[in-house]
Formats: structure tokens, sequence, C-alpha cells
């Protein structure tokens, strides 16, 4: 007999409802959210924190309630039993299921819940309620702090989870506003403290969302700094990073910025001397502007990281960046030539070689320009012209090297055109010139 019921049970579990549509009563939610407000106004109810708690639950089941049967890893078959069918399903770009109801999307993966996205709230304002109701509650008796911190704790777990589900979709935009009304939440008296990893996270989002919305920038600055603040110190030290790039994105708003921006990296490279990003941000700093630094002082940061991890392809290429700043071609065309040895056949690399020998024999072209007056002799002139070509005859094999990697290049095909114009009574350059011609007329469609 019991192994009946057992059997009876477990048909009843897996037997999927064919109602469509995800059922909430919000008529009811909102008639009990009017009763606590009613009460909240009442004189002489508002003065009992049981009131105030009251609310607070009542608003927080109100967040909760479009979402209560969702976790990340819940089986689909499950889902269809707690809250029905789908109204629509389709698939994303990752190939994801979207279960499509009328409250949330449900992104399904291998047959189970990845993520959701909410689609509307039973009640705008409905955080602020909770917020300003505990709050209130706790100044009426501290005792009441108990019960408040298990209902609090509940939607703390809901703002982690949507934060992360959020980014999973992604939104990162939606993934900040829940990180932080996670934070905030624990900043209501029953906690001792704030976990700062929420500040961090919606800070390190708010960096990406700035690119798109640069009020963001200013978010991801306020976000960060709270989690320094509280502590927090992510183990690579990508906090200096991240800030690197909100201070940076607000430099037209306000100057300082730009040294804050600095400053933060150099914090940063000091306390994390290997972290690749922030010598990136640096050499990124000094090379695109002026007035921040000389971007000499780099050289010593970069050869000491890279005397610790010599084959990072990335702190060639900054070094490289540096040394070009400074028009030091010589030491720039070693460290992207460093490059190719660890990234061989990279069309960018033997590109940017070849870039940089035509600026090595442009400056000196510009020399003897200046000094063509203090030359005796034409054997003179031609000896030292023959010293630019040499140069430029160097970049001939790197930027042939990148168009036989991307002969659809169309840049390169112009470099490797010009430049052997340039040479053309060189040995064998005027036949390179009529390759490299054609090979541009040919994919500028020129006949």
């Amino acid at each position: 007999m019991k192994k009946s019921i057992l059997m009876v049970m477990a048909l009843m579990v897996l037997a999927v409802p064919t109602v469509t549509g995800q059922k909430i009563n919000q008529e009811a939610v909102l008639a009990k959210l009017t009763k606590c407000d009613a009460d909240s106004e009442n004189a002489k109810k508002a003065g009992k924190a049981a009131t105030w708690v009251n609310r607070t639950k009542g608003y927080a089941d109100a967040i909760l309630e479009p979402t209560k049967s969702l976790f990340i890893g819940l089986d689909a078959t499950m889902l269809r039993y707690t809250m029905g069918e789908p109204e629509e399903t389709s698939a994303d770009k990752s190939g994801r299921q979207v279960w499509d109801y009328e409250w949330v999307n449900v992104y399904i993966k291998d047959n189970r819940v990845a993520s959701w996205t909410q689609k509307k709230e039973i009640k705008e304002g409905a955080f602020e309620a909770v917020v300003e109701s505990a709050n209130k509650a706790l100044s009426l008796d501290a005792k009441s702090g108990a019960k408040l911190k298990t209902i609090l704790d509940g939607l703390i777990t809901y703002y982690s989870q949507s934060g992360s589900a959020s980014i999973d979709i992604p939104d990162y935009r939606a993934a900040v506003d829940a990180y932080v009304k996670a934070a905030l939440l624990q900043e209501i008296p029953v906690y001792e403290k704030v976990d700062p990893q929420y500040y961090f996270f919606a800070g390190q989002l708010a960096a990406f969302l700035g690119a798109e919305d640069a009020k963001y920038y200013a978010d991801g600055e306020k976000y960060l700094n709270k989690s320094k603040e509280l502590g927090y110190m992510d183990e690579s030290g990508n906090t200096y990073y991240f800030l690197f790039h909100c201070y940076y994105g607000q430099k037209d708003i306000d100057k300082a910025n730009l040294i804050k921006a600095k400053d933060a990296l150099l914090e940063g490279i000091q306390k994390f001397p290997k972290n690749d990003r922030i010598l990136d941000g640096l050499m990124s700093l000094y090379t695109a502007e002026d007035n921040v630094g000389d971007p000499a002082d780099l050289v010593e940061l970069i050869d000491k990281a890279l005397a610790e991890t010599p084959d990072s392809p990335d702190l060639w290429f900054g070094r490289g960046r540096v040394f070009f700043k400074l028009k030091n071609y010589d030491e720039c065309i070693a460290s992207f030539k460093k490059i190719d040895e660890l990234k061989p056949n990279d069309f960018d690399t033997n590109f940017y070689i070849g870039y940089f020998y035509i600026a090595k024999g442009d400056g000196l072209n510009q020399k003897l320009n200046e000094k063509v007056d203090s030359i005796s002799s034409m054997e003179e002139y031609q000896a030292e012209q023959a010293k630019v070509h040499a140069v430029y005859k160097e970049a001939v094999p790197y930027f042939e090297k990148a168009f036989d990697l991307k002969p659809d290049n169309l840049d390169c095909a112009q470099s490797l055109k010009e430049l052997c114009f340039r040479l053309r009574n060189e040995e064998g350059m005027m036949e390179k010139y009529n390759k490299y011609n054609a090979a541009y007329k040919k994919l500028k469609g020129i006949e």
C-alpha cells in the first residue's frame, strides 16, 4: 500500500498542468498593501513596531511574488509544474530556450533554468517601502530586528540571484540595480556589516556600462569606492582598473578626473605589480593623454613586470607603445619582434612592425631634409639617402607577411604599394610595386 501511495504522489509531481500562463493574484497582493499602508497612516497603529514589520513583509512579498518559484538550476519540468505552460517559447542567440510568461522571461539551458528577467513589478516603489518600513520598525522597537532580518534575508537572496541571472542574459543594467539593492538592504541596522562584494560587482558592471551610457561611470566610481571603504579588494586588484575607467570616462566633465584616473592606476600598480590590466591602463593613459606624465617613467614598471612574466605579449605590446610615444623606434620594433616570437603568424604584429619601420624611416628622412644644405656633395647625399632606404626596406617583408595572412586587407595593400613605389629604384621593388598596386586596385574595385 505504501509503495502505491508513493507512486501516485510521484505521478502527481510529474504531472504538467495544461493551464497556460503564470498565475498571480495581483489584486489580492495590492489589497494587502493597501491595508498595510492604511495601518501605517493610522495614528494608533503607526506607533506600533508590528505595524511596520507587517508592512515590510507585505512589500517584500510583493517583490518576491513574480519569481518566487524560480531558482537557477530548477528542472524545466518542475518549472512547468509550479508556473504553468509559457505563453510563448523561442530561442535566443546562444541557443537557450526562452519561456515567455506574463511577468518573467525564463531562460532554459540543458533542460534547467539558467536565468530570467522580470518584465514588470506588482507595485512600483516596493523596495523603497521595505527600507522605510524596516527602519521605522527598528526605531520603535529594536527587538523587532529578528523578525525583520528573516524577511530581509529572503530579499537579499532574491536580489543576489537576480544579479547573477541578469549577468547571464546579459542585462548589466538590471544586474547593477539588483546588487546595489542587496547592499542597501544590508545597511539596515539589523545587520552588523554590508557584504562589500555587492558594491564591487555593481561597480565593475557600471564601468562596462559607461561605454554605452556615460552616467554609469559616476555610479561605478561611487560603488567601487564604497567597496574599498568597506575593506574589500578583489584578489587581482582589478578594482583599481575599473576605477581608472570610471574616472577616465568623466574626464570631459571635470579635468581633475584625469589625475584621479592616473592616481588610481599608480596606487593599484604599487599594490598589484603583476596586474597586466592596471599596467595596460597606465600605458594607454600615458600614451594617449598629454600632461599626465612622462611615458619614460613607465619603462621601469614594464620591464619589472616583464622580468616576472617575460612571455606576456600584452606587456611587450605595451612596452612597444611606450617607446613609440618616445619615438625610440629601435626599442619599439624590438618589443614587437618579441611579440612575433611569442605569437608567430599574427597579422597585427607584422603590420605594426612594418608601420614602425616606416615611422623610423620617415624620421631619418626628415633629419636628412633638415641638413641637406650642409651636405657638400651628391655622393654624400646619396649615401645618407641609402641609409634611409635601408630602413624602409626593412618594412617590406613584414608588410608582405601581413598581406599573406590577410590578402583582403586594403590598408596593407596600400602600404605595400606606396612603400615599393618609394623604393622603385631598388632591385626587385618595381616588380613588387606592380604586384601590390594591382592587388590594391582589385580590392578598391578599380579597373
